[in-house]
């Protein structure tokens, strides 16, 4: 199982320089084809992108967000920090297995 990065440039820099692959977008369609690709690739167990890049796809995240079971799709700030209105981790996890933490 991989991970893969999908995200701005510095972003995406950052987790290659440990390993991770990526793939830079700079609008909607060049993020829906970076995650039509990732989602292609059957080794990738999770995808990591950026809150704003996935809001320029929201309704394609949201469908393996909420419905697939594979890959594991994470949504992280990029370098410019939290989207407003944005739950925070906690938040994630407590709607993800029912119970506050």
């Amino acid at each position: 199982m991989k991970y893969s990065i999908i995200g701005d440039d510095d972003t995406v820099l950052g987790f290659e320089m440990v390993g991770v692959s990526g793939r830079t977008v700079r609008d909607p369609q060049e993020a829906h084809l970076a995650f039509r690709d990732v989602l292609a690739d059957k080794e990738t167990g999770i995808i990591i992108i950026t809150e704003r890049v996935a809001d320029m796809i929201r309704p394609l995240v949201d469908r393996y967000l909420f419905t697939e079971s594979f890959p594991l799709i994470v949504e992280i700030p990029d370098r410019k920090g939290r989207q407003p209105n944005r739950p925070g981790i906690r938040e994630l996890v407590n709607a993800a297995i029912g119970i506050r933490l």
